[in-house]
């Protein structure tokens, strides 16, 4: 992967983020908070197109994704976790269950994301919240290959 590719999801992974705040927040179709998003930019078709997936991925999936984050950060019930933080983990967690990128790259990207836009401690959330759900996919993972 070059690192046009790279800078492009992770401006991808922003824009995602930005619409699925915007539609947690305010319940906006996610295909217009995009469009709106995208309006007048630049952004390669790769972008646009990695955004879009990462969006529609997010919201078809969102109770598979919530449920191991309600798991990892029990001292939070859902709703109680900072939109920007509840919208990073899911963005994390669809990228680490879905095998978008491998887990590693997708927890980076999480807490890069969490460092523009979360408060001083979402990284650190953040990062806790995706190593535990890597740890237990890990764990599966070599539990299926022993049997």
């Amino acid at each position: 992967m070059t690192k046009t590719s790279l800078g492009a999801r992770r401006e991808g992974r922003a824009i995602a983020l930005q619409a699925l705040f915007e539609v947690d927040c305010t319940g906006h179709d996610s295909t217009e908070s995009l469009d709106r998003l995208l309006e007048g930019s630049s952004l390669p078709e790769e972008t646009v197109t990695f955004a879009q997936e990462l969006v529609l991925g997010v919201l078809e999936n969102r109770g598979i994704i919530d449920e191991p984050i309600q798991r990892f950060a029990p001292a939070w019930p859902l709703q109680q976790i900072a939109m920007v933080d509840r919208n990073i983990l899911r963005l994390g967690v669809y990228e680490i269950l879905f095998k978008v990128v491998p887990a590693k790259v997708a927890i980076s990207e999480a807490v890069e994301l969490a460092k523009t836009f979360g408060s001083d401690r979402s990284s650190k959330f953040v990062n806790g919240v995706l190593g535990s759900v890597y740890a237990e996919l890990s764990n599966q993972e070599e539990r299926k290959e022993v049997i």
